[in-house]
């Protein structure tokens, strides 16, 4: 490939590796939280399986899905479509963008709220807006009734044309939340009642595998549609992209290994707003708002380069 364009392709290469590591930077540290609760098997299967996933299935053929879905075409059209002529492949993509943004941004933000809509949170960054979200939290199920009236809330005010599969895909973003979590906390205290296990095992441990997968596309379908605006051809971005999610899934394990998250208490808070913060973002793209790729992207760096100042200095002040 690089042979065949020369410097120019292998330049838009390194910008592609450079935008998904940016974008998915605050990924990283939310993936570590999960991911050390996993063995080392199932971390070695979260870099080798999972980049294959990432790469393959979520760069490659679910976009292909989902402009079968929404252009009406058959698996055979679509592909030819991407390797073929991969301009109308991206005005397809750019097409299905609301279905994707109401997905996407309802499962990060769900994210975001479960996170720190948790009565048991007892350590606080931004202290007096999280002890409040802290204690919504208290009230049984309002985590999912606030996310359902999002939900509802989407499909009265978009476009009429919209509506329906709005909602649709919010809601799926809803239950498919709903579902890992609980499939991985109900094996979890299962694991827990049988021995006091350190590390998730079974279908434990598959369900937050699963979660990861799931978290990593939510991230995924802004930078892949974004990547067609700096080249349409597939398999430059398909390689640019899962090189540069290589590198924040290795940088996860890193993370995990020295305990990262342990040494600098507010990171993991850091992410999450992130997460809230691009969650809003894609919702509020439903409306015709676009921000900048450059913003979109400085975003989570802004709010985990804070976190990770604040965290330093704090651990010096109690030096």
């Amino acid at each position: 490939m690089f042979a065949i364009g020369g410097l120019n392709q292998l330049w838009i290469y390194a910008v592609l590796v450079l935008m998904e590591i940016t974008f998915s930077f605050d990924n990283a540290v939310v993936n570590s939280r999960i991911l050390v609760k996993l063995n080392p098997l199932w971390q070695m299967l979260f870099l080798t399986v999972g980049i294959f996933f990432a790469v393959f299935i979520v760069r490659f053929l679910l976009p292909i899905l989902i402009v079968m879905i929404t252009a009406g075409l058959d698996g055979g059209q679509v592909v030819n479509l991407a390797l073929n002529n991969p301009a109308e492949y991206s005005r397809d993509l750019l097409h299905a963008e609301p279905l994707i943004n109401a997905f996407g941004g309802t499962f990060l933000v769900m994210i975001g709220l479960y996170y720190f809509a948790d009565r048991e949170k007892d350590i606080h960054w931004l202290h007096r807006l999280e002890h409040a979200l802290s204690r919504v939290g208290e009230v049984r199920f309002i985590k999912l009734f606030i996310m359902l009236l999002v939900s509802l809330l989407l499909y009265s005010t978009v476009d009429p044309r919209l509506q329906n599969a709005v909602v649709i895909a919010s809601l799926l973003g809803i239950a498919l939340h709903v579902g890992l979590d609980s499939v991985s906390l109900l094996f979890d205290r299962q694991n827990d009642k049988r021995a006091k296990v350190k590390q998730q095992v079974g279908l434990a441990a598959f369900g937050s595998f699963m979660y990861l997968q799931v978290l990593d596309a939510s991230f995924s379908f802004d930078g892949v549609i974004g990547a067609f605006a700096i080249t349409t051809s597939v398999l430059l971005i398909m390689a640019g992209l899962g090189a540069g999610a290589l590198c924040v899934r290795s940088l996860t394990v890193y993370m995990v290994r020295s305990g990262t998250l342990a040494k600098y208490r507010y990171l993991e808070h850091g992410a999450h707003w992130a997460i809230l913060a691009l969650g809003v973002v894609m919702l509020v793209k439903l409306y015709h708002v676009e921000l900048p790729e450059w913003l979109t992207g400085s975003l989570g760096l802004v709010f985990i380069v804070t976190a990770l100042v604040t965290s330093i200095f704090e651990k010096r002040h109690q030096r």
